[in-house]
């Protein structure tokens, strides 16, 4: 018996039909531009941080850190807290006397410093949460990662990838070994806020500006030639490989060697938008535009931005005399390093020629401390009458003509 005759018979497939619509075809492809993702993750990162739908301001935070690689935001930032910092202070006791104990204490373990910047931080990040330590005879302040704090309900996480949080003020080291500056509403997310989208938007166009340079920067040669001669192509490609600073070509009659047409522009849209995100970024830190502008700039124009800056360091050294007075020195009394009762302020800024004039056309007329102006213009003065005399004649002498 024949065994095929047992196989059943397989049934004919039936053809397949063509789709009656693609919606695969009908898909348009765009391009994803990175500045608006940028954007985007910084406006998902500001909703988390106004607790929209999370108590954390870690994704915010970490923005802020990473926009600060930008080198003119970074030095914007330094020349404010530099300029407070490097203006002299003075601490006094509850007897209105100068402590110069105290001032040493905070000059010399850098305490000043530290605890200037924090509090001028806390106007760039939104808030500042600093915890003292004492070691080997010296207190030193730390800035609490500011991605693991969340000053809105006071919580601090150790662990990120945890949820364990710590309600810090609610310790009992709070005010004493802690404190804390800045704001604490939710809404307050500090000045970076406004910097961030400027920040990103250059970055941006400097990434295109430098793949301009790299594709376009020299034209490309182009060398036409039989592809099918595989002796012929060999030739060109060691000929591009030898390419460079007074190069030579041999080609043969049926080869033709030009240069391509580089682009129209040279960057002016990216030159442009650089420059705009610089002004928003100078504007928004300092006030003004410091030291920029070659081209259009002029001493005027310096002197007034110049007075805008100062303007602007005066509010932050009101803002940091006001933190350490109510935050600062009640809490390094509570620890006992230092007494009770004192209080800071900032030196006021003489103007030393217009101060020369008044103490000139006063000379013939009051008697002056001669030791004062020793400490006040450097000026050892030994006798007064013949000064006198000669200021008398001419009181409005400049010592700085």
């Amino acid at each position: 018996m024949n065994i095929f005759n047992f196989a059943r018979k397989k049934e004919a497939t039936p053809p397949i039909k063509e789709s009656p619509r693609k919606l695969i075809s009908s898909v348009v492809r765009q391009a994803e531009y990175q500045t608006r993702k940028d954007i985007a993750d910084w406006q998902s990162a500001v909703n988390e941080a106004k607790g929209t739908y999370s108590k954390r301001q870690t994704r915010l935070q970490r923005i802020y850190e990473n926009a600060l690689t930008d080198a003119l935001l970074s030095s914007q930032m330094g020349l404010r807290i530099d300029k407070t910092q490097s203006t002299p202070f003075h601490v006094v006791g509850t007897d209105g006397k100068p402590n110069e104990d105290a001032e040493r204490l905070l000059a010399d373990n850098l305490l000043f410093d530290s605890l200037s910047e924090a509090i001028i931080g806390s106007k760039m990040f939104g808030h500042s949460l600093v915890e003292f330590s004492f070691q080997d005879g010296k207190m030193s302040a730390s800035v609490l990662p500011r991605a693991h704090v969340y000053p809105a309900e006071g919580i601090f996480y150790p662990d990120l990838l945890s949820n364990q949080e710590v309600r810090y003020r609610e310790a009992a080291e709070y005010g004493k070994w802690y404190v804390e500056f800045g704001s604490r509403s939710a809404d307050d997310l500090g000045l970076l806020n406004g910097v961030v989208p400027h920040v990103l938007m250059k970055r941006f166009a400097q990434s295109c500006w430098s793949e301009l340079c790299e594709v376009y920067g020299i034209p490309p040669m182009v060398i036409k030639t039989n592809t099918q001669d595989p002796e012929m192509v060999a030739r060109i490609k060691e000929m591009f490989a030898g390419q460079g600073s007074n190069s030579k070509f041999l080609t043969d009659t049926t080869e033709e060697v030009e240069w391509a047409t580089g682009v129209a522009t040279n960057g002016d849209v990216f030159r442009n938008l650089i420059s705009l995100c610089n002004s928003e970024i100078s504007m928004s830190v300092c006030g003004a535009i410091l030291g920029q502008d070659t081209v259009n700039g002029n001493r005027s124009k310096e002197e007034s931005s110049s007075r805008l800056l100062d303007s602007i360091v005066s509010a932050d050294q009101r803002y940091v005399e006001a933190n350490f007075n109510h935050a600062v020195l009640p809490a390094l009394a509570a620890i006992g390093y230092l007494p009770q009762g004192l209080r800071l302020s900032f030196a006021k800024e003489v103007d030393l020629s217009n101060l020369w004039d008044m103490t000139a056309q006063a000379l013939p007329y009051y008697e002056v401390n001669p030791q004062w102006i020793k400490d006040t213009f450097g000026i050892d003065v030994t006798g007064t009458k013949q000064q006198q005399q000669a200021l008398a004649h001419n009181p409005q002498a400049d010592f700085f003509a």
